[in-house]
């Protein structure tokens, strides 16, 4: 693992976002640079940052090395009575407060450094909601145990749109083993 760098984390919510639309575009790009996989394109990831940032309760933490944007980490609170992941759980637990992680995006050069981990705490351990949801590609199942090493359970299996991949429905905060 190469040494972390000190970052400085900034915490943006929905009168930001805005302000720091350019900058989650731009990592982006650079995450995805040389892929060929037209779902995450610029064009579709610009839909998901413009809605996800306008929902109530956006909440974004940005890491910067010095002056330059090297990761985020976004999600929203879920609708109460649209917690769409209890479909996959015969028990749903009665908590019903869920935060959804959107995007966990580091840019190449900083992959590797425990970045991901700082911004997922930085984010998801400062919510007040009991449970956290988010959705894992099936095809990267080293991402997926990275999530289970934070304490996230697979329950299902979910494909949100028709030339999505197949997602694995990852949940945090659940009672049980």
């Amino acid at each position: 693992m190469t040494p972390s760098p000190a970052y400085t984390l900034r915490r943006f919510g929905r009168d930001q976002a805005a302000g720091i639309r350019q900058i989650l575009l731009d990592v982006h790009a650079d995450a995805y640079s040389g892929e060929t996989d037209e779902f995450h394109d610029d064009t579709r990831f610009t839909w998901f940052v413009d809605h996800w940032s306008a929902l109530d309760g956006f909440d974004c933490v940005i890491a910067y090395d010095v002056d330059e944007p090297a990761g985020y980490a976004y999600g929203a609170p879920a609708v109460h009575g649209r917690e769409w992941w209890r479909e996959y759980l015969a028990d749903a637990p009665e908590a019903a407060d869920t935060f959804s992680l959107s995007e966990l995006m580091v840019g190449p050069k900083w992959r590797q450094t425990g970045l991901s981990a700082l911004l997922h705490d930085a984010l998801v351990g400062q919510r007040p909601e009991p449970l956290a949801v988010l959705l894992v590609d099936t095809e990267h199942p080293r991402v997926q145990a990275l999530y289970e090493s934070w304490d996230y359970r697979k329950v299902g299996e979910r494909q949100p749109f028709a030339d999505s991949p197949l997602y694995a429905v990852m949940v945090r905060g659940l009672p049980g083993p």
